[in-house]
């Protein structure tokens, strides 16, 4: 049983995840899980490796479980199906570990963000030209994992209104 209210904001990158977590913990009351990713990232000073989505990932995973002890709703900016995809589109394979958690960890709802916005440059985005096979990657495997996927779409505050609607409604018929 979950002890909060768990939703995953997904997708991939450059589909507002980010901005689509922090607005809805604004607007609700709860909290944001930012991406370790990033900030790992930036520290290592170096070419990412196959280990480092595994460390990104078990950080990642325990940031959100911290969050979730101490907060009614959480809003995860990024969730273990990114890690996988990664994996095996940069390295032509997943670690176990995330595999394994993957298959046990569950959200009350999870937004898929689908490409329909402007690509936006960035130091640590790197498929500007591969974004509808990376969403249909998503697309495809998401069902595999969840099944309490809504996707998110439009742009700029069209898509935090659509975003926010999709959790209000949820939240009626679910607290």
């Amino acid at each position: 049983m979950l002890k909060a209210i768990k939703i995953a904001v997904t997708g991939p990158e450059s589909t507002g995840k980010t901005t689509i977590a922090e607005y809805l913990a604004e607007k609700t009351g709860g909290v944001a899980v930012p991406e370790f990713a990033r900030e790992y990232l930036d520290k290592i000073n170096r070419p990412y490796v196959y280990d480092d989505i595994l460390h990104i990932a078990q950080e990642q995973m325990r940031n959100e479980d911290m969050a979730a002890e101490k907060n009614g709703i959480v809003f995860c900016d990024t969730e273990l199906l990114v890690t996988k995809i990664w994996c095996d589109d940069k390295f032509g394979q997943c670690h176990k570990w995330i595999l394994d958690e993957l298959k046990n960890r569950s959200y009350n709802l999870v937004l898929l963000c689908n490409i329909d916005m402007p690509w936006e440059p960035d130091p640590q985005r790197e498929d500007p030209h591969r974004r509808e096979y990376l969403f249909d990657l998503y697309r495809k495997q998401i069902g595999l994992y969840y099944n309490n996927v809504v996707e998110v779409t439009g742009d700029g505050s069209s898509r935090l209104n659509n975003a926010f609607e999709i959790v209000t409604e949820f939240l009626k018929r679910n607290c």
